[in-house]
């Protein structure tokens, strides 16, 4: 019954995009967020429907979409070039077969980045996307919220949905993309016009939000506390009474320690002692491993490089049999870091696009922010410093996850952008009309 379920309700939505094209792209980004192939039984896992979808999605885009005044932005520029850059390193990849399999799922979610500015050419279509994104990670948001408030949760034992740690399904990388996404349920509660703005979309987006914040603590992920913790640092630039703010945090974070669960607060006091932590340590060896593969491989070993590694790392804790230092050892441990990734798999070039990438967003979107603080257009303003908070935030996550391809992150990009380029398109539109105002005899009869 559910494979029908979820069979009946993608027709459902196809059917409607054949009516709206643009809703094709909508249902890629559903399809690829919640993978309800890896949800069913059989049906689904049968056919390619991310596949299907943005085949669809492109061709509507070209056959039925307004491609006048289309812009392509700089970073949909670095975006190609960094799906060039890694079709190169993959052909010399120094395992070849594992390069194979992850750049048949990374080279999709960069080109659909690349591709999906160009389909928001209007404030609702970038709403209807940012809306989409965050409802489809809420169907795993919401899931692991309530099984916290439920048992607990635990590192590794929070089950959300599926038994996999691929994709958004992976404790640390939710709990990275569910704090990042509340300055943008925040925005959508605001500013939204697809639902109307009463008790009942105020109430969603609140539960909404105290569920993303218990994904870190369900998943009982360092990395969440520490996206927390920046979220709530990046809010004093729009806060009021900041000393109020501060104060208020405080005293919600002292009332919430007695109802956290024991999993939760025994993880996180490993902060202090990481040391002699093995996930910690081992995370600190790989990092100086791969630091001097790229010294040896300037351009990179390929996806997957890190399987060659070998690695021996001292806990700072006494072994009890021999009552020495206590060593370990290990082999073909991941980078456990985006930074890492990319430096070990596409070398000094690829770190250097993708960070250049990353870094024009943050500076775009503070651009956009500032200049539309106020008046009529407010709402960008907004929604530039929700999309650099989330942005900021992944950054942060990427620091300890080797997530540099999630594709929903490349999504959000795709969002940045089509805000940049329809601002864009509105200025250079209110320049012509500005200019016939005042040229009256060069308007068109």
């Amino acid at each position: 019954m559910r494979d029908l379920a979820f069979l009946g309700f993608l027709l459902a939505l196809f059917g409607l995009g054949f009516r709206r094209p643009f809703l094709l792209v909508l249902v890629y980004v559903y399809i690829d967020i919640v993978a309800p192939q890896r949800l069913t039984y059989y049906l689904l896992n049968a056919l390619q429907i991310s596949l299907v979808a943005v085949a669809l999605a492109v061709g509507a885009w070209m056959v039925a979409d307004d491609k006048r005044d289309t812009r392509v932005a700089p970073r949909q520029i670095l975006i190609v070039l960094l799906l060039v850059y890694c079709g190169l390193t993959t052909l010399g990849a120094d395992f070849p077969v594992e390069a194979k399999y992850k750049w048949d799922w990374v080279w999709k979610a960069l080109a659909f980045a690349a591709f999906l500015p160009l389909t928001l050419r209007t404030k609702l279509r970038i709403e209807a996307l940012l809306l989409i994104m965050v409802l489809s990670a809420s169907a795993i948001v919401i899931v692991g919220g309530i099984k916290t408030l439920a048992s607990g949760g635990g590192y590794g034992q929070l089950n959300l949905m599926v038994d996999n740690n691929a994709g958004l399904y992976e404790g640390s990388t939710i709990s990275t993309v569910a704090i990042a996404i509340i300055p943008i349920i925040a925005w959508l509660a605001r500013y939204g016009t697809i639902f109307p703005r009463d008790w009942r979309s105020t109430g969603f987006a609140l539960a909404l939000g105290f569920a993303c914040l218990l994904i870190p603590i369900g998943t009982s992920t360092r990395t969440g506390l520490l996206c927390i913790a920046l979220l709530a640092v990046l809010a004093l630039r729009v806060v009021k009474r900041k000393l109020l703010y501060v104060s208020a945090l405080g005293i919600l974070a002292l009332a919430a320690v007695p109802f956290l669960p024991s999993t939760f607060t025994e993880r996180m006091s490993t902060i202090k002692t990481y040391q002699a932590d093995e996930s910690a340590a081992t995370r600190v060896a790989v990092w100086k491993w791969t630091w001097e593969f790229a010294k040896a491989n300037p351009f990179g070993g390929g996806f997957d490089a890190y399987r060659q590694n070998k690695i021996a790392y001292d806990l700072k804790a006494r072994d009890p049999v021999s009552d020495g230092p206590k060593l370990a050892v290990d082999q073909g441990r991941a980078y456990h870091s985006a930074y890492f990734e990319m430096l070990g798999e596409q070398g000094y070039p690829g770190l250097a696009l993708w960070l250049l990438m990353h870094l024009a967003g943050l500076w775009r979107m503070e651009v956009l922010r500032r200049r539309h603080r106020d008046g009529a257009d407010a709402w960008a303003g907004s929604l530039a410093a929700a999309l650099q908070s989330g942005h900021l935030v992944y950054l942060l996550g990427a620091a300890f996850i080797a997530i540099a391809f999630q594709p929903f992150i490349y999504m959000l990009l795709g969002a940045q952008i089509g805000l940049d380029t329809y601002l864009a398109r509105k200025r250079s539109e209110a320049t012509r009309r500005g200019f016939r105002r005042a040229r009256p005899e060069l308007a068109p009869a």
